[in-house]
């Protein structure tokens, strides 16, 4: 009975934190506050001939000790990122549900809170950061870190990658957006979003949690107001008037989905304007995912302050929910 009642208990407090779709996009790895990693199969969940069962999970693993903050897929395996540590996971044997320890790399970081992960194409590198103010660069053939920008002088909540330009993207709990170069891991500039009027919200503080990039566009908001930036003047051109602090967003075709305190999904036009915020099953949302790697399983997935991740085949409504 007592092992009941803390299950129950588990549950209720369960948080999704991140989401990864596996390379083929017929899979959904999700991860929450226990430090499991759940493994969905989208093709059973959305067979017509789904039951309860096809929206469980295929697979259910303790990854590290503690939260896990952030997962990222790369062409072959599945990287999670807990308090100081990073493993690798291999997607065909996830697949094969054939888990067994050890991971294929334990990296590990005197870094509480590794928030964030993006991989940088031009050197195969991981871009890592944290609750020590810095961001890690990895070689991932390797295994090994081979730099560290300074800069930050406070947690990193959310990084990006603009390819084209060589350069990385972090945005931290200091309010500040800091662009690198990724040659020579200098910060060439830093936007302090807070400081400006447009954006600033004292009432919430002047952290970032949520910042990505497309082309000359950048999205940030967090404690300051979710605000769309041109990158080559470095001015906001966009204001969007969301309740609360937003906790991630991603452009999608001419607009922005974004997630964050509360239980909606914002749809948003690139001129500011809020067009629609569709209702979801968590309270509060902390990640969206959009699978772009299988037009078959083209889904978006929320993620918040529960054991379930609501699926969207349609974004205008929750067409079902997957549970841990």
């Amino acid at each position: 009975m007592n092992n009941i009642v803390f299950l129950t208990f588990q549950l209720l407090h369960m948080s999704v934190f991140s989401q990864s779709f596996s390379p083929c996009g017929r899979f959904l790895a999700a991860a929450n506050n226990y430090g499991e990693i759940a493994l969905f199969s989208l093709s059973s969940a959305l067979s017509p001939d789904a039951t309860e069962l096809s929206q469980k999970p295929i697979l259910t693993f303790t990854a590290h000790e503690g939260p896990v903050f952030c997962l990222l897929s790369t062409d072959s395996q599945l990287l999670s990122a807990g308090n100081g540590e990073i493993s690798a996971w291999s997607w065909a044997e996830l697949i094969k549900k054939a888990y067994c320890y050890p991971s294929l790399l334990r990296s590990s970081l005197e870094i509480p809170e590794i928030n964030a992960m993006v991989i940088n194409p031009r050197d195969n590198s991981l871009i890592v950061g944290g609750g020590d103010n810095n961001i890690h660069v990895m070689d991932l053939e390797q295994g090994n870190f081979k730099s560290v920008l300074h800069g930050h002088t406070d947690y990193i909540h959310c990084l990006s990658i603009r390819e084209r330009e060589g350069e990385i993207l972090s945005g931290g709990e200091d309010g500040a957006v800091r662009i690198w170069d990724c040659r020579t891991g200098q910060s060439v500039h830093c936007i302090e979003v807070y400081k400006y009027e447009s954006c600033a919200r004292p009432q919430y503080g002047k952290w970032i949690s949520c910042l990505t990039t497309d082309s000359d566009w950048m999205l940030c908001g967090g404690g300051p107001s979710l605000s769309l930036w041109h990158l080559r003047s470095l001015s906001p051109t966009s204001i969007f008037s969301l309740p609360g602090c937003q906790r991630q967003a991603t452009f999608y075709q001419d607009m922005i989905l974004t997630v964050g305190e509360g239980p909606c999904v914002s749809h948003c036009l690139l001129g500011g304007d809020v067009k629609a915020q569709i209702p979801c099953t968590p309270q509060s949302l902390n990640t969206l995912a959009l699978n772009t790697n299988s037009t078959e399983h083209r889904v978006l997935t929320v993620g918040g302050s529960s054991d379930h991740i609501d699926v969207f085949t349609n974004l205008s409504y929750r067409a079902f929910s997957l549970s841990f």
